[in-house]
């Protein structure tokens, strides 16, 4: 049975779908975040990884270190490049980081916050969300 919301990359190689309604939804301008996405930010959310299920395909993963010192891993579809989502964070165990582009319908989900704003480029305007300057607690 589909769940709430499902989820590809740019080729349709590889496919996820999960039914949890994120809370933490975040514009990101950390400067791991720019070199991931290859944009000024990422948005990303979070979902249990006990919600999160792979239906096709076969992630890359890349092991990356954070700026914090914590290890991530970056998983991507090795046949179209697209970065879909993150797991294995070490400083969020049992959730999986979606990329907000990677779902059939981003327009059902919203940033209700940005993060590492100081990293903003001066070009970007601030949206109208609560704004910190490192990762909220």
């Amino acid at each position: 049975m589909p769940k709430k919301y499902t989820a590809q990359c740019a080729c349709g190689a590889v496919k996820f779908q999960f039914d949890t309604d994120p809370s933490f939804i975040a514009n990101c301008h950390c400067n791991d975040c720019k070199r991931a996405s290859g944009g000024e930010m990422a948005t990303f959310f979070g979902v249990p990884a006990d919600d999160f299920e792979l239906l096709s395909g076969q992630p890359k993963a890349f092991h990356y270190i954070a700026n914090s010192g914590k290890g991530l891993d970056r998983n991507f579809c090795p046949e179209c490049g697209s970065r879909v989502f993150t797991d294995n964070l070490e400083t969020f165990p049992g959730t999986v980081f979606v990329q907000l582009g990677s779902l059939d319908r981003p327009d059902l989900i919203a940033p209700k916050l940005e993060m590492f704003d100081m990293r903003r480029l001066h070009w970007v305007k601030p949206l109208d969300l609560p704004q910190y300057d490192a990762m909220p607690d």
